[in-house]
This record gives structure tokens, C-alpha cells and sequence, in this order.
């Protein structure tokens, strides 16, 4: 418990451990709030504009591997509850937290530091991590924290409605790619997972980073960003800052959407840089395969004047890679890769 961020870092001084190479650091350069990340209004997905906001999902997939959602039918209300009942458990004493905090990989709910392999980084990360599994949910809720009081039954509301919107966004991505509608469901995004980040002031900004430069393993990614920003989107080798919307939902695509696409969808590499003034906490919720789900890419999108970019594989093998790899998207997918 002492390691985490949120326990020492009014020490004022930024530890060693904490100082990335200077190639990789974020620098004093500010990068500007950015509304270059389209904004797809899913309120317009009735049946008279739906083609056109297919067509926005997909642009917005293949350009920036990022858009943001409004209009998405989750209501206000619960998305502020649940970013409440985020920080209010990053605000617990030590000893209700002390029983969650592990340094296991596998321990399936768990409190933790910097990244899940904390004495293997090669640089630590100025963030603390709250993660569990959703689904199923009556079987994942038992294992979540039990304060505050109110957590599990927001949060059980929450992860509800925020599958139904990733699932919703798949069927919008299936149709635009000419794939079956619930092509998506299943084993292909069975497993709903939670990341809770919490982000404290940093003393210095532009020698940390959040969350190091990567791209998710996921098939689909939905964050809850809050009002802080933070994240920042890799473009044509230039860093672009998403701004934070209100009532907005950040969207992007996972290693897994790349590779059942055939690479006619990307996911882009991102990072998240700190600030010194104000705690910043985010919560994503991961869409990922089933463990033993074979992954490959689509038949029908292989025309016959091309090849499959990808041997099929279980997503097992793939997450064990992606880890061995620390995240390192060219890397994680190399092995996956079919050449010629």
C-alpha cells in the first residue's frame, strides 16, 4: 500500500523511478486540447441518418482509431454517479483499501500501482489502478470493493449500460465493414473488464507520464474521461490532446478490431500526461474476446486479390505476448503477422 502514488505524493519531489528516458518524456511543450478527434452524435444512428453515422464510425476508425460519442443513451445522471463513486474510493483511508491492494497478475480484482508488473518497469508510472471484471456480473460484483457502500450498485448499473453502448458501436462498426449485424457478439467480446485510474497532482509534469505511450489489447475500448484532461492521441507522428466533453464517452479500437478488419480499422497509440495541480480520474471499460476465443481475421473482408494480414490465435496468446511485450504495439502483434 505504501507504494501507491496516492499514499506519498505530496513529497513534493519527483522519484528517480519516476523519470522517463528524455525520448519518451512529454517535455514542457504543451499540447493543446484538440477537436480534430471527431465527435459522432449517436442520437442521429435512427433509421434516416444511420448510414451516415456508420460512415462517421468507420472514417473516424480508420483515420484516428479514437472518436468521442454524445447522444449515447447513458444517462447523465448515472455517468456522475459512478465518476463520484470512482473518487470517492481513491479518497478511502488506507485500511479500506488495504485488503484490494496486490501485486498478483492474476488476481482478478485488485488495487495496484504504476502497471501490473510494478518491480519489472522500467520506469513507473504516475498513476494508481483500481481493475475488475463485469461479466458476468453476478458472479464479478462478489469480488468487487464493498466501499464505498454505494459501489457495487452503481457500478453494476454502469458497466450495464456501458456494454450495451460498446456492443451498440460494434453492430454500427459491423455494418459499415459489411460484416452480419451481431457479427461482434459472443466470444468476441465476452469478457467486460474495468480500469479505474487515478492520476494525483504531479510535482512535474514533463518528466512522467500517466500511462506510457501504447495501443489497447482490446477489441473496444468506452472511457469515461471526466473534466480533466490527459489523454493524448498519437496522429501522422504528431501528439493530439482529446478534449474532455461533457456527458461524452472516448471510443477507440483495439489490437482485436485491427486484426478481424484486416487492418481496415486501427487502433492508435495513446498516452496520458499528468498535471500539478489537480487529481485526475478516468474509468475505461475494456471489451475484450474470451480467453480461449479465436481471433482471425473476417473471411468475407479477404477479397481475392488479397491475403489475410493475420494467422488465427487465442486471445490468450495474444494478451500473454502483448504483457511479455509491455505493450508495445508493433511487437504484440509481430508474431501474428503473416508475411508475403
Amino acid at each position: 500500500m505504501e507504494k501507491l502514488v496516492s499514499s506519498w505524493f505530496n513529497n513534493k519531489t519527483l522519484p528517480q523511478s519516476y523519470i522517463f528516458p528524455p525520448e519518451t518524456r512529454p517535455g514542457n511543450h504543451i499540447i493543446p486540447r484538440s477537436n480534430a478527434i471527431p465527435v459522432i452524435d449517436l442520437g442521429n444512428a435512427s433509421a434516416h441518418d444511420r448510414t451516415l453515422v456508420v460512415q462517421q464510425i468507420l472514417k473516424a476508425s480508420q483515420e484516428f482509431g479514437f472518436f468521442q460519442v454524445i447522444n449515447h443513451g447513458v444517462s447523465e445522471d448515472l455517468m456522475n454517479d459512478t465518476m463520484n463513486v470512482f473518487k470517492e474510493f481513491f479518497e478511502l483511508p488506507a485500511e479500506d483499501k488495504a485488503d484490494l491492494y496486490s501485486e498478483e497478475f492474476n488476481r482478478p480484482c485488485k488495487l495496484y500501482t504504476s502497471s501490473a508488473n510494478y518491480d519489472g518497469d522500467k520506469v513507473h508510472l504516475w498513476r494508481d489502478s483500481l481493475r475488475h471484471p463485469c461479466h458476468p456480473l453476478e458472479e464479478c460484483i462478489k469480488i468487487w470493493p464493498q466501499k464505498p457502500t454505494r459501489y457495487r450498485e452503481i457500478v453494476a448499473a454502469y458497466s450495464i449500460e456501458a456494454k450495451k453502448l460498446g456492443s451498440r458501436i460494434l453492430d454500427l462498426i459491423s455494418e459499415g465493414l459489411g460484416l452480419d449485424l451481431g457479427y461482434f457478439g459472443d466470444k468476441l467480446s465476452e469478457s467486460v473488464v474495468i480500469s479505474v485510474n487515478h492520476y494525483p497532482p504531479c510535482p512535474d509534469p514533463s518528466l512522467t507520464l500517466g500511462i506510457a505511450k501504447h495501443c489497447d489489447p482490446s477489441l473496444l475500448t468506452i472511457l469515461l474521461q471526466g473534466d480533466v484532461f490527459g489523454l493524448q492521441v498519437l496522429n501522422d507522428s504528431k501528439w493530439i490532446g482529446v478534449e474532455p466533453l461533457h456527458n461524452a464517452f472516448v471510443v477507440n479500437i483495439g489490437h482485436q478490431l485491427e486484426v478481424v478488419s484486416n487492418n481496415r480499422l486501427k487502433g492508435a497509440e495513446h498516452r496520458v500526461v499528468t498535471n500539478s495541480t489537480v487529481a485526475r480520474t478516468t474509468a475505461a471499460i475494456f471489451l475484450n474476446p474470451s480467453e480461449d476465443c479465436i481471433v482471425e481475421p473476417a473471411k468475407s473482408l479477404i477479397r481475392a486479390d488479397e491475403s489475410p494480414a493475420y494467422r488465427a490465435f487465442k486471445f490468450k496468446e495474444f494478451l500473454y505476448n502483448y504483457v511479455t511485450m509491455g505493450g508495445n504495439s508493433e511487437k504484440s502483434l509481430e508474431p501474428f503477422k503473416l508475411h508475403g
